[in-house]
């Protein structure tokens, strides 16, 4: 069983961690193995701040706390995103952490889409953020995850890249801005699950924040495109059956995936010996099989 939880995070980090470690709790009590986060779960804050709350990796206040609780509950927790310092970077990443259920990191992931938008005032993510450059999948006890986070569900490259690489699970952590949410945010995950034929859990924000709402509505949607779990407007988590079995017989029936036509486009992986760590290019036929990488 998987669980997104749903916060209203603000400045105070020890108040959202406290908030952060209540749900999870909570949801692994009600029998989660796996438990996302939403995106700047520990922190949402005017840049000022971000300097003093953003932290080493794995060093920093919040990574700890992650691995402790999920080597105490036994479970694979998603840490949402962090603001992750770099030492001798002037700006952050937003990175997600993975963490099994011994507590160790087995995958990080840093935002490859930064939200840069013309929408209301204006909002420009990559101000004071890097981009990051790395795909990352990860395979658990129970199903292969492909991390992404937030703004990157409007890139829908990222995601069939995810299921190339065998990602039956596709986790979007956010803070999904009300301007949008209430008309892209559910049609957005539906269609990313559609596609490719995965579990999509999106963990997010809600509230006013220091200088934008937040939409809310975390949600689990199965392969079909069926949202399996919703949340309302508070802080809380919502519990949804993960069932690979579904998932094979919907990949069965109608097989997308397997019918591409790589001979006229190509969404190409460049493997190594660690799948994480695989190189992935967008291009069209014809072209050098190698992607010119």
């Amino acid at each position: 069983m998987a669980a997104a939880v749903q916060m209203d995070s603000q400045s105070n980090k020890a108040a959202n961690l406290r908030q952060a470690e209540k749900l999870i709790r909570e949801a692994a009590a009600k029998g989660a193995a796996y438990i996302c986060l939403p995106e700047y779960f520990n922190f949402i804050g005017p840049e000022e701040d971000e300097e003093r709350n953003a932290e080493v990796v794995p060093t920093g206040a919040t990574p700890q706390l992650l691995s402790r609780l999920a080597r105490q509950l036994g479970v694979w927790l998603h840490g949402g995103s962090i603001l992750e310092k770099v030492e001798g970077m002037e700006k952050y990443y937003n990175t997600t952490l993975l963490f099994d259920p011994h507590g160790e990191i087995v995958s990080r992931y840093r935002k490859i889409h930064l939200f840069d938008a013309q929408i209301e005032d204006g909002y420009m993510e990559s101000r004071t953020k890097n981009f990051g450059s790395e795909i990352v999948v990860h395979k658990t006890s129970f199903a292969t995850v492909g991390l992404t986070i937030c703004h990157d569900v409007r890139y829908p490259e990222l995601y069939r890249l995810l299921a190339l690489q065998g990602a039956e699970i596709m986790t979007v952590p956010a803070a999904f801005p009300m301007y949008t949410g209430k008309d892209h945010w559910e049609v957005l995950l539906r269609a990313r699950a559609i596609e490719n034929q995965v579990y999509v859990i999106a963990p997010g924000q809600i509230g006013d924040k220091h200088d934008m709402r937040c939409y809310g509505r975390s949600m689990i949607i199965d392969p079909w495109g069926n949202v399996i779990a919703s949340a309302s407007d508070v802080e809380t988590m919502v519990l949804a059956e993960i069932d690979t079995s579904f998932l094979q017989e919907v990949r069965r029936k109608m097989p997308s995936l397997q019918n591409r036509r790589p001979e006229v486009y190509s969404l190409a992986i460049r493997e190594g010996n660690d799948p994480t760590q695989s190189k992935a290019c967008l291009f069209a036929r014809p072209r050098d099989e190698n992607c010119g990488v």
